[in-house]
């Protein structure tokens, strides 16, 4: 088959174009490389089934050759350091983004797959979040930026398919993990890591007793490519809900890392969410998909990538 991946040089971006060639598919990705990485794709740039478009997919998308049979939005600012940076354009790409993208998938009666977030469910008010909760979420807050462009991303995708029989999958996505993360995007698991190993301590925002949970990126693109095959229209969790408190996520890094760093407790940001974990009820019974991953494992991988990057900065 033939796909074109937004975001494509992102951290989940990458890693759903490597298993997307390993699977024997032609892969075009897009990126306007705000926050991707060309060295993301550093595996794949000789690839004869890989071309890669610099472009921004919130104006419509031109040098395109040919038509697809799957179409991905992955392209977002989707971690808080870079949309709070970018407001403006984290709400373009999950309008403006989106609806070129699903015109394409339109276009060429492909299969539309929109990656979306737990951010939807906002300072949750129900634990552990299962899709049909309408979640809790500030729409002025400094966060709002991400939660509505997901949130109306998701609404303009359910739009075409219920307009135009688009056939569509919308994926909401937990915190994920792996090698890749951008060093410096503020969120908590490449700042541990980079704190770790450089011996600093590690900042806590608030208390540390905020929860999340935490999914190594190949168990995530798996969830994907499952629901990419589904006939499933509605939002479907893909996480891990193996719930710990940032506390004790700190205290596991500097074991993994043989750190010594110590804790910097600093405020809790605006709208922080308190508690995070996804209900994969539905994943589980529509895509018999779940995480297989151990944290700990996957940690490992991690911080060996991590390890590299660190010494060259």
């Amino acid at each position: 088959m033939r796909y074109l991946i937004s975001g494509a040089a992102g951290f989940i971006g990458s890693h759903l174009c490597d298993r997307l060639i390993q699977d024997g598919h032609d892969v075009t990705g897009l990126d306007n490389l705000i926050t991707g990485s060309r060295a993301n794709l550093t595996q794949l740039e000789r690839h004869s089934r890989f071309h890669f478009l610099e472009c921004d997919v919130t104006v419509p998308v031109c040098g395109i050759d040919g038509s697809f049979d799957g179409v991905w939005h992955l392209a977002s600012l989707a971690s808080p350091r870079d949309y709070l940076a970018h407001p403006i354009e984290t709400l373009e790409v999950g309008s403006a983004g989106t609806q070129n993208m699903l015109e394409i998938a339109r276009r060429d009666e492909a299969r539309f797959l929109l990656t979306s977030t737990s951010e939807c469910y906002g300072d949750p008010l129900e634990h552990p979040q299962v899709e049909t909760y309408w979640g809790h979420v500030n729409p002025v807050g400094v966060r709002s930026c991400y939660d509505e462009s997901k949130r109306y991303a998701e609404a303009l995708t359910m739009a075409y398919y219920r307009t135009h029989g688009v056939r569509t999958n919308i994926a909401r996505i937990f915190n994920t993990y792996g090698p890749r993360m951008a060093l410096e995007d503020g969120r908590v698991v490449p700042a541990f890591l980079d704190q770790a190993l450089r011996g600093k301590p590690l900042t806590v925002y608030g208390d540390g007793s905020q929860t999340r949970s935490f999914c190594y990126v190949a168990d995530l693109v798996e969830g994907l490519v499952r629901l990419a095959a589904s006939e499933e229209r509605y939002p479907v969790n893909l996480g891990n809900p193996t719930e710990l408190t940032i506390l004790e996520f700190g205290r596991l890094i500097t074991k993994l890392v043989g750190s010594e760093s110590k804790l910097a407790f600093e405020p809790l940001p605006s709208d922080d969410p308190r508690r995070r974990r996804p209900d994969i009820s539905k994943a589980k019974r529509l895509l018999g998909w779940e995480p297989k991953v151990v944290l700990e494992d996957g940690l490992r991988e991690t911080v060996e990538y991590f390890k590299s990057a660190v010494t060259l900065t």
